[in-house]
């Protein structure tokens, strides 16, 4: 497994990031659309950084695909989720419309000034591509107002819907940050289908899925792929028995391994696995003191180089 560092940003990203920071400022309420499945990696560092800028606007977290995601983990993150202040957390799925309609009371919760004044709450609804957000606006508005895909980056423009319940949504473009500094995160980005799947290599996203799955769910990959015995420790000779299991060979009886990372990753995806959720607040916390430390070196990296290119040149000079 390679390292990687995400690095997506198109024109329409940038233009919507300039419109999110101007509307911000008449916003009383922020949802935030998550993956259930990976709760911090589907956060957008950029929208914590529009609220800090703006008093510390409230905001509805919502984890979407909770019938994908195991619960147990689900309920910790919203617990962990909500220690921060001006923070409500709710899990829903599309399918269940009284679930969606709860993000409107949460919403009411956390502006009732707005209310007692007989105004129309004004909210701006934002998440990172493919997370489920224009099938929650077609879910609460009761139309369809959203284009919905399968795939990142459908919504490209801005809206504002009346949904005539006293509430003003104001719709965004999925938008991803600059770049994606915690590899993990991008490998998990990259197996949920929250990013091209050109930006990342299969085999790649293959290897880490199944390292973390090795560990945390065991039981869910026997029983799914029919393996009896002890699982292999390796993410490659787990993937090669999956491939065999499933007939993904090669001339002279070799594993495919980006075929059995395929299928692999897209049973993961429609829950065919069952419900997993690959992230814990404690391995986060373990992750980002990681991420510190290599972008401490590198900085000192750089300044060292710096300071080497200063003393040849003053050298070169006498």
């Amino acid at each position: 497994m390679t390292s990687q560092t995400i690095q997506w940003f198109p024109g329409h990203m940038h233009k919507a990031r300039k419109e999110i920071e101007e509307a911000m400022p008449k916003v009383d309420v922020i949802i935030e659309v998550l993956d259930a499945r990976i709760p911090f990696s589907s956060e957008n560092p950029l929208i914590k950084s529009f609220r800090e800028t703006n008093d510390g606007k409230p905001v509805v977290k919502v984890l979407n695909k909770r019938d994908l995601a195991d619960p147990e983990m689900t309920q910790l993150w919203i617990n962990h989720l909500e220690k921060e202040q001006g923070v409500k957390a709710i899990a829903i799925t599309t399918e269940n419309l009284n679930e969606v309609n709860q993000i409107m009371d949460l919403c009411r919760k956390l502006a009732p000034q707005r209310e007692e004044a007989g105004k129309k709450i004004r909210t701006m609804i934002m998440g990172i591509p493919n997370v489920g957000k224009s099938t929650i606006i077609n879910a609460l508005a009761g139309r369809t107002v959203a284009i919905t895909g399968n795939q990142p980056a459908v919504t490209r423009q801005q809206q504002r819907i009346n949904l005539d319940n006293g509430i003003l949504l104001s719709d965004t473009p999925g938008i991803l940050w600059p770049k994606v500094e915690n590899p993990h995160s991008g490998f998990r980005l990259a197996a949920t289908g929250a990013i091209k799947d050109t930006a990342m290599d299969y085999i790649d996203v293959g290897f880490f899925t199944i390292e973390y799955l090795i560990k945390a769910y065991p039981e869910m990959i026997k029983t799914r792929y029919n393996l009896d015995d002890d699982l292999p420790e390796s993410a490659i000779e787990l993937i090669e028995e999956i491939g065999r299991k499933r007939g993904c060979l090669k001339s002279g009886g070799r594993v495919d391994l980006h075929k059995a990372s395929v299928i692999l990753i897209n049973e993961l995806r429609n829950g065919t696995l069952g419900n997993i959720t690959l992230e814990h607040p404690d391995m986060i916390t373990e992750e980002l003191i990681n991420v510190a430390i290599a972008s401490e070196r590198k900085t000192e990296e750089k300044i060292k180089k710096k300071e080497e290119r200063r003393k040849r040149y003053l050298k070169n000079k006498r």
